[in-house]
């Protein structure tokens, strides 16, 4: 007979899933209602305005996706691009080239705009390439996870903007962890995740779209090519006096969002953003003491996602399987053009601590002398 569930606590300090606090756990096991029930509709227009705060936005139209943040990539996607539209990625590791995918699968044509990994999008290439096309939209990645990258977008917007086209932005890995300000930015498709520094259990993708973009919505002449994550149906059963049925929400899953929201919201976005970076900056410290190096330019560095050098010598598998057997702690192998040769290591949400940055770096002093 199969046994009870019993897996061993890990200290989560990877790029994603983060830990979750008790309050999000006891949400978890509340009892279950009805996805139309009365009761149930007030913790959605909840969870609806909790996150408009931390989008800093002011978009009737933002929700969540009942599926993960790579599920709220395509959403933004598939409805805002039609068959022979034109759209411009801004590529710099493994989640710009994903967007490549989806605008391709959307029968759009695809014009890609590349840095060097572990480097942002240099607003100059995308003002050349925009000489060249009139596209739909441009899309770029806030935080990049696979290189620690994080992106500066108020010049990159002006250009967007500049040429007619909408803004697409991931902040899967950025949101809740530092600033994202998508009505300043002038963003006009925005999608996140729950499991990185929102710290809710992976399964959700909080989106938000404009004013112009629900208006390119509304003027689509084709269906959107998801039934699933089509808006103009989804936004039938978050909005609106009387809800549509459109699928089976997740309850526990909103219970949990609803639960880690409101812990970002009594932390406070500034205070929370402040603690990000003073651990980043301690982590920082321990590992330039050790000998490490960091890879990103400090301008351009997340806080939340630390990609560091492996010295030479240094085996990473041996290293991360001794940190996650003996220590059961948690980093992150490199991805891509970075496999073998950085650690992810994470900082996000209810994992971003002193206590958890202490741990690592004593195990990892034991492990390499």
């Amino acid at each position: 007979m199969i046994k009870e569930l019993d897996p061993i606590a890990r200290v989560l300090m990877g790029p994603g899933p983060s830990d979750v606090h008790k309050r999000v756990l006891k949400a978890l096991s509340t009892p279950l209602i009805g996805h139309l029930d009365p009761q149930f509709i007030k913790i959605m227009d909840e969870v609806m305005e909790m996150t408009r705060q931390i989008f800093q936005t002011s978009n009737q139209v933002t929700s969540v996706i009942s599926a993960t943040g790579s599920a709220g990539m395509e959403t933004c996607f598939v409805n805002l691009l039609e068959p022979g539209d034109s759209a411009i990625v801004c590529v710099n590791g493994v989640f710009g080239n994903r967007m490549c995918d989806i605008v391709e699968r959307c029968g759009a044509q695809l014009i890609r705009v590349d840095a060097p990994w572990g480097k942002p999008i240099d607003p100059d290439q995308l003002r050349l390439a925009l000489k060249g096309c009139k596209p739909k939209l441009v899309a770029i990645v806030h935080a990049e996870t696979s290189t620690g990258v994080l992106q500066p977008l108020t010049e990159i917007s002006k250009l967007v903007h500049e040429a007619d086209a909408l803004f697409v932005v991931d902040t899967v890995t950025s949101l809740a962890g530092t600033d994202v300000r998508v009505d300043e930015w002038g963003i006009d498709a925005v999608y996140s995740g729950t499991q990185k520094c929102i710290s809710a259990p992976p399964g959700l993708s909080p989106v938000s779209f404009s004013p112009r973009a629900v208006e390119v919505m509304d003027n689509r002449k084709s269906k959107v090519q998801s039934w699933y994550l089509d808006m103009s149906m989804i936004r039938k059963y978050w909005a609106g006096a009387k809800r549509a049925y459109h699928h089976t929400g997740p309850i526990s899953m909103i219970y949990a969002i609803h639960e880690a929201l409101r812990l970002v919201l009594e932390e406070g976005l500034q205070a929370r953003f402040e603690r990000h970076m003073h651990n980043h900056l301690v982590l920082k410290e321990g590992f330039e003491s050790m000998g490490f190096e960091f890879l990103v330019a400090p301008e351009f560095r997340l806080p939340m996602l630390n990609t560091i050098k492996i010295p030479d010598g240094v085996d990473d598998t041996y290293v991360r399987n001794k940190l996650l057997n003996e220590y059961n702690i948690e980093i992150g192998a490199g991805l891509g053009e970075f496999a073998g040769k950085v650690w992810r290591i994470g900082l996000m949400g209810e994992s971003c601590t002193q206590n958890n940055i202490d741990l690592l770096l004593t195990a990892l002093k034991n492990i390499l002398s």
